[in-house]
């Protein structure tokens, strides 16, 4: 984050009222049966128009702007959209989906079954990527479609995709949110997902039982089944081995999703699905799509415009001293011993990473500073403090609509219900994640019991100590 301050007329309260043009416009929108990530942009352009007659400086609310669009971790994100967004396209032409189907039929793995089969392939993809995004973008264009059709409830599998995804940012040691919660607290990798993995365990056990007892009760298609199952499709599975396998081997996730991509490539070729020449020809006409390419990419604008919004406004509100006002407040007036400390590490990083469409970007602003300190004063240890703010920015943060993860997920099932005539859910079932609920209970119940709750070895107390004896 850079260090660059606005003024606004009110203050931090002013700097915050884009946010909330931004939200009550998307709300607003939701309930009136139009949500979407398009439909929103308009809600963040008005909130944007707004903010710059609440600026004493206009220029540099202007250039807090451009800040927030050039923002480091949203480029990354952006930037993987743009590969991932073509792995998914020829995945789902590569006949994976028919696939999936003809298991579903032979296997008898339908409705809720096939619910929990979704989430336990979005808890793996996640653990092994160690991101979310990647996780919806490559899944949720097979899964969602295929279960629909195979009978699960349309919201509980959707959700249950989301939170497979949430799960393996909050538990995998390589996601970006576990390195950026040891680093800032100075704890060992190790030992932070060695501590906190009681709490993830069983909020996933948790999820798995309530996704099997929710997750059924749809009509089961079966002529859209019959005609579609196709078990040649099911070759390319082997895809998301070579793009787990670039992972594990500690490739560039950009360079993994280019492996993926040549497989995919090939291996739609070799089933006969399609020909080269759909990957990439030259448009018969103005308009018309020159390939899968070009198609991957365009399911992908929308999101990506979306995010660029969320992350305008996120700055302004950074920038004018709104976050720093609610951690001056909390460090100063609230917490007054380890349980509180705890809680307040707990709720502070929910609610600053509720603006912030990034989650490592969120505890980048927390950890150093505020968590870092505050579990110091009262002596918890590196690890404590890690879990306690890791876990806090991926359990709440995956119930909120505008955060990059969600929208991401989100655009995915608008694009495959428009492309399989099937159930939409609304944008605000992400509020039903039972991995999110259930791991954000689980941390309060840590907090206020000491369940797990470490110190650190108080040196100099101790030195102090045998000095005093020896004299």
């Amino acid at each position: 984050m850079e260090n660059k301050r606005i003024s606004m007329y009110g203050g931090s309260l002013g700097g915050s009222i884009p946010l909330f043009i931004f939200i009550v416009g998307m709300i607003s929108v939701t309930f009136a049966g139009t949500g979407g990530t398009k439909t929103y942009w308009a809600a963040g352009w008005i909130a944007l128009l707004v903010g710059v007659f609440l600026a004493k400086n206009k220029s540099e609310y202007c250039q807090s702007i451009m800040r927030g669009l050039s923002n480091k971790n949203g480029v990354v994100v952006v930037t993987l959209w743009l590969f991932a967004g073509v792995f998914g396209k020829l995945m789902t032409e590569g006949g994976l989906i028919q696939g999936l189907l003809w298991i579903g039929l032979e296997a008898n793995v339908q409705g809720a079954a096939f619910a929990v089969i979704a989430l336990f392939c979005a808890m793996l993809f996640s653990l092994g990527t160690g991101t979310s995004t990647a996780t919806v973008v490559a899944l949720t264009p097979v899964l969602y479609p295929v279960g629909v059709f195979l009978g699960a409830d349309p919201v509980v599998l959707a959700v249950a995709i989301l939170a497979g995804a949430g799960f393996g940012d909050n538990f995998s040691p390589i996601s970006d949110t576990t390195i950026v919660s040891a680093s800032t607290q100075g704890a060992d990798i190790k030992s932070v997902v060695r501590a906190r993995m009681p709490l993830s365990l069983i909020a996933a056990v948790i999820t798995i039982i309530i996704v099997f007892l929710t997750g059924g009760g749809g009509e089961v298609s079966d002529n859209q089944v019959t005609a579609e199952a196709n078990p040649s499709g099911l070759i390319m599975l082997v895809s998301f081995v070579v793009l787990l396998t670039a992972v594990f081997l500690k490739r560039h996730m950009i360079e993994a999703f280019i492996w993926g991509i040549l497989a995919a490539t090939c291996l739609g070729i070799l089933n006969g699905s399609f020909v080269l020449k759909a990957m990439f020809h030259m448009p018969e006409e103005s308009g018309a799509t020159s390939g899968f390419i070009e198609d991957g990419i365009a399911s992908m604008s929308a999101p990506i415009i979306f995010v660029l919004i969320i992350l305008a406004i996120t700055q302004i509100m950074i920038e004018s001293g709104a976050i720093e006002k609610i951690l001056d407040f909390v460090t100063n007036k609230i917490t007054k011993g380890a349980r509180s400390a705890e809680l307040a590490i707990i709720f502070v990083t929910a609610i600053v990473s509720t603006p912030i469409s990034n989650n490592a970007a969120a505890a980048l602003l927390v950890g150093p500073g505020f968590v870092k300190e505050l579990g110091k004063k009262y002596k918890l240890s590196p690890s404590r403090r890690a879990i306690m703010m890791d876990c806090s920015v991926t359990s709440f943060y995956y119930t909120i609509p505008w955060h990059s993860s969600i929208v991401t997920w989100y655009g995915l099932l608008v694009v495959s219900a428009n492309e399989w005539n099937i159930p939409l859910p609304g944008i605000l079932s992400s509020f039903l994640n039972p991995y999110a609920w259930s791991l954000f209970t689980i941390l309060i119940i840590s907090a206020v019991f000491g369940w797990g709750r470490t110190f650190e070895k108080d040196t100099e107390t101790e030195s102090s100590s045998k000095s005093k004896s020896v004299s």
